[in-house]
């Protein structure tokens, strides 16, 4: 329907609107998107750069259908100084154009022709300088070793800081690139490299092939003095009749260490090719280390980039990065289909790209590595979005677009996590191949063009024979914020069992929200039977309802989210919760997280109090699954920094955590065994975290201070000695060194960052410096943080530390303030959405809900995005005081 407004609007302008057009004012700057009458159909973007300077230079050459008479059009570009702009009718003529930054802190811009076109082909050909950016956006600079690099970050809006253009992504359209560049660099883009020519004194010409249809936010290229390596081909199959050859890309030197990453790659192309039955359609493919990112990785086609320490591994990498470099690498891969292929017809569709890479991303890890549980990683992912997703702040799957800040913010757990698990649940719904099916459709009829959560959700329900009632019950998740909370109560009646069910949308204990909503959600209840357990599934679409048990047991037990595929809360009543606790045990792993997230649920709704939630949650901790092991970890520590008031309430706590988790510790030791499953390498750093920072006993701190104090140790060559810790443990190691050895370890991790680039170390060494637990300290570690020495996508690893105590949280909001100019000119417009939680993050006050609030209301119309950011951080705020003072802290020691 979109593309159908556009078009008829379109052609009415072109008939009524012939006469010449004014240039508009400043204030008639489009604001969103750009309008419909002026389309761009190809690019050649020509780019001199060399990393040493400060700026570039480049030519844009547009070829664009006018579809309306007009002395102007609108496009984008940002901190572009123009030198030249030329018109080219479609019978040759040229005309000299004008080029007016309209709205330059949104990069909104115009070039008027000079006299009144009448719709027709032009091409505009544009030359520029333009800065090498800072702050990790568009064209951007960064350095490894101190050697220079330029590399670009496009997505979501930043391709107008690189060339002037249409940057929104409903225009898809083929790029021709050209690199100028210093004789002795190398450069990579999205296709391959055509030819190589010679460009005066020390420059050369790189060409590459032209791209197919792409938006403006993944045209991609890199130049610097990389290592390229080839990594193996990977083979034609029934989807693709060519070889496709795959290489890493890496700051010198670091290119040995990219053949873990290029040895799984292969494997996870083979898989979406095959569920996809659709042939990856890039023509090569480049994984690059990127010295310095403002995201995790960025899934240009062709050249997809990543944060160093992803793709940079050796043998005794830490375990978690080893999978997280996978399970990051099947993301960005799905995107080739899911974005890149098919790509979102605007930003409020954003959870078409990201919700479907996550969620296929799981699909690939679980075939590829099934050890790695990734349908743990799902639900544990779709519980953490919930927290979120209890705001009355938070944002829909599909979220209006309004602005340049609400594309920033949309990159968030509810657009990746609920997202994901909300196509989990109704996939399970149809079932796997019948959703495989309209994924397939979908993908066919929408290649290398723009797609819609109607086309998605209608390929779905076509391949389903399922009609509008699945679509309204899909849409009920898309459309609309929060969580659904089921309640259920069991009644005996007759000789049957019942259960009654009603639904709300879940609110924490404190919240402004309105309870009163309607989903349609696939629900499934496991109850107890003769022989076990048994499960019933229907579509629960209405405000109440009932479910009968078939030949249930009598008592019975129910779990209200069978498989825990089902994106929603449940609450049952005290002698239900009992019930089940007794039978948790026989429960899938799967479902003992959801069971985990209903205690959670319940102590942050008021239902259950604080000894409620220990004595439900204890039985997890003996479980045999690492996610279920853990789970309960968040809540207890939520008990002991917000609610536990007096000495005996604190230890009465660690007495819990040193019953439920000490043993698992010291059976694991506190050095990876050789051979050991990395499960047991991530649950050895995931207890350790826990047990020495959080919780803080002293038995794990001595094991943790003794590979601390050896790491800070100075070997030979005057570097300090980081091998000598466990390097799962290192961070928190260093870590604790900080906090019992005081300054001279600060010093220490100061001196030691800037000479080290090997990326899981400085990560180790910034964790460790955030642990700082002093206010002269932790200011130091943030000062530390503004200097160059530390890397812009690196600051918040240090500026999120400090704020587990009221203290701690006022050191860092007094730093914060005094800061807060700098901080902006650092990070920039990409990270201003997150500053709110920056520095608020953790309160639990009114007092502190407060002050936020009075600080950044009047600089939110500087800092774009920081309003969602803000909201969110206050509520969350005020929600943790109104869950502390509903709470009864004597029911710790019950």
């Amino acid at each position: 329907m979109h593309h159908l407004v556009r078009s008829l609007a379109m052609t009415v302008l072109a008939v009524c609107c012939s006469a010449a057009l004014a240039s508009p004012q400043a204030d008639q700057a489009p604001h969103g998107k750009l309008p419909g009458w002026a389309v761009p159909q190809a690019y050649k973007l020509a780019f001199k750069v060399d990393p040493a300077l400060q700026t570039f230079s480049g030519t844009t050459t547009i070829k664009v259908d006018l579809k309306q008479a007009s002395d102007y059009l609108w496009l984008d570009g940002r901190d572009l100084s123009v030198s030249k702009v030329t018109i080219t009718d479609a019978v040759g003529k040229i005309y000299d154009g004008k080029y007016v930054a309209v709205a330059p802190n949104e990069g909104v811009s115009r070039i008027d022709f000079g006299s009144t076109l009448q719709p027709q082909s032009l091409t505009l050909t544009i030359d520029y300088t333009a800065p090498l950016n800072q702050q990790l956006q568009g064209l951007y600079k960064v350095s490894h070793a101190s050697v220079p690099y330029a590399m670009t970050q496009m997505e979501p809006i930043s391709a107008r800081f690189a060339f002037p253009g249409f940057d929104e992504p409903g225009f898809k359209t083929p790029y021709d690139i050209s690199l100028t560049i210093p004789s002795d660099l190398a450069a990579v883009a999205n296709t391959k490299q055509l030819s190589e020519t010679a460009a005066g004194d020390k420059w050369k010409t790189l060409t590459f092939a032209q791209t197919k249809p792409l938006p403006t936010y993944l045209v991609a290229f890199a130049v610097g003095p990389w290592d390229i390596v080839n990594g193996p081909d990977i083979a034609p199959d029934e989807y693709r009749s060519d070889v496709l050859p795959l290489r890493g890309i890496a700051a010198h030197g670091e290119g040995h260490r990219m053949q873990h990453v290029l040895s799984e790659t292969p494997s996870i192309i083979h898989t979406l090719e095959n569920y996809y039955g659709f042939g990856y359609p890039f023509g090569k493919l480049d994984l690059l280390a990127a010295p310095d990112f403002s995201a995790g990785a960025m899934e240009n086609p062709g050249l997809v980039t990543f944060r160093d320490w992803l793709l940079l591994l050796d043998p005794d990498s830490p375990a978690k990065y080893v999978r997280g470099s996978f399970n990051v690498t099947a993301h960005e891969l799905a995107h080739q289909w899911t974005g890149d292929t098919v790509t979102l017809a605007w930003w409020d569709d954003l959870w078409l790209n990201e919700a479907f890479a996550t969620w296929m991303q799981q699909k690939v890890t679980m075939k590829v590595h099934p050890e790695y549980r990734a349908d743990l990683d799902r639900i544990t992912a779709a519980q953490e979005a919930m927290q979120n997703d209890s705001l009355v702040s938070a944002r829909k799957i599909r979220q209006p677009i309004t602005g340049n800040g609400d594309i920033e913010t949309a990159f968030d757990a509810i657009t990746y996590r609920k997202g994901a698990a909300v196509l989990g649940m109704f996939e399970g719904y149809v079932g796997e191949d019948v959703y495989q099916k309209g994924m397939r459709a979908y993908i066919q009829a929408h290649k290398f063009g723009n797609a819609t959560a109607d086309d998605l959700v209608g390929a779905v329900a076509t391949a389903a024979n399922q009609g509008e009632t699945f679509k309204h019950a899909f849409n009920s998740f898309l459309d609309q914020s929060g969580v659904p909370y089921v309640r259920t109560t069991l009644e005996q009646k007759g000789g049957k069992t019942i259960v009654h069910l009603s639904q709300s949308r879940y609110l924490p204990v404190g919240s402004a929200g309105d309870a009163k909503r309607e989903w349609g959600i696939p629900l499934c209840v496991r109850y107890g039977a003769a022989d076990g357990s048994k499960v019933k599934c229907e579509m629960f679409d209405k405000p109440s309802g009932t479910i009968e048990l078939t030949d249930a047991s009598n008592p019975t037990w129910v779990m209200p989210n069978a498989y825990a595929r089902g994106y929603y809360r449940f609450s049952l009543t005290k002698p239900e919760w009992t019930a089940l606790t007794q039978h948790v045990a026989s429960l899938s792993d799967t479902e003992q997280l959801a069971y985990a997230d209903g205690i959670d649920a319940g102590f942050r709704h008021g239902e259950l109090n604080a000894g409620d939630a220990l004595a439900a949650l204890k039985p997890l901790a003996g479980a045999g699954t690492r996610e279920v092991v853990v789970a309960p970890l968040d809540t207890v520590a939520w008990i002991y920094r917000n609610e536990a008031q007096t000495d005996a309430q604190r230890a009465k706590i660690v007495d819990w955590v040193k019953n439920a988790y000490l043993p698992r510790m010291e059976q694991l030791g506190y050095q990876r065994k050789q051979g050991e499953a990395d499960g047991d390498s991530i649950l050895r750093t995931t207890l350790a975290h826990a047990l020495a920072l959080d919780f803080k006993l002293p038995q794990v701190r001595a094991a943790l201070l003794k590979q601390g104090d050896a790491a800070l140790t100075k070997k030979a060559d005057g570097h300090l000695d980081l091998a000598a810790a466990d390097p799962d443990l290192l961070g928190d190691s260093l870590a604790v060194a900080v906090q019992e050895r005081g300054k001279p370890a600060v010093d220490a991790l100061i001196a030691e960052i800037p000479q080290t680039t090997d990326p899981a170390q400085r990560n180790a060494m910034l964790a460790g410096l955030a642990a700082a637990d002093t206010s002269e300290l932790a200011d130091q570690a943030r000062n530390f943080a503004l200097t160059k020495q530390v890397k812009v996508g690196e600051m918040a690893a240090i500026l999120r530390g400090g704020r587990d105590t009221p203290a701690a949280r006022e050191a860092l909001w007094h730093w914060f303030t005094g800061h807060y100019d700098q901080v902006i000119a650092r990070t920039g417009s990409f990270a201003s959405g997150v500053l709110p939680r920056l520095v608020g993050g953790g309160g639990c006050s009114k007092a502190e809900a407060d002050r936020l609030q009075a600080y950044f209301e009047p600089r939110l119309k500087d800092v774009t995005g920081a309003d969602r950011g803000l909201a969110q951080t206050r509520e969350q705020t005020l929600l943790c005081a109104a869950l502390k003072a509903k709470q009864d802290p004597a029911a710790i020691l019950r």
